[in-house]
């Protein structure tokens, strides 16, 4: 467990990116997002990571080993936490701007806080993309845009037929 000084939890993944996306590039990785999550009484700082072939726990741990130290030394964070390096896995969450950029045309699913104009709430189709704060997605009955500050989620529906 690392212990850290100096921020708050709202910009702590911000000041991690900062840190480990250069390290993680250097790496031929993407880094997919940071996130900085209370589960019990316990703080987990989460780096994940991705490329285009399959990750495994080699490189997750490699990643881990030349980001800690980095971690340790600039102290970013105001409490103790867990460092957990890991792949975003199946049913990812599409949360910037870059995410929509690169999963365009693949089939996502997002679950809106509020039901649209039609009633809906849930939409699943094919990613058109991200502009100017509205996602597009062409679904069955034609393309469905909504802004993306009302859905409660987006993510990739690569989870589907594993067991089918």
């Amino acid at each position: 467990m690392a212990k850290a000084k100096h921020q708050q939890p709202g910009g702590a993944a911000a000041a991690v990116e900062a840190i480990v996306r250069p390290v993680v590039e250097q790496m031929g990785l993407r880094l997919w997002d940071v996130r900085f999550e209370k589960e019990g009484p316990d703080w987990f700082l989460r780096v994940l990571i991705d490329r285009d072939e399959p990750l495994d726990t080699d490189t997750c741990e490699a990643v881990s080993r030349a980001i800690d130290p980095l971690l340790d030394q600039a102290d970013p964070i105001d409490q103790s936490y867990y460092l957990e390096v890991g792949s975003p896995g199946l049913g990812r969450r599409l949360t910037r701007p870059e995410h929509y950029e690169l999963l365009a045309g693949q089939k996502c699913a997002a679950r809106l806080i509020r039901p649209d104009e039609q009633g809906r709430r849930e939409l699943e189709g094919i990613l058109v993309g991200l502009e100017d704060g509205v996602v597009t997605l062409r679904t069955e009955q034609g393309d469905a845009t909504f802004p993306l500050k009302s859905a409660g989620f987006v993510k990739l529906c690569d989870d589907e037929n594993l067991f089918g």
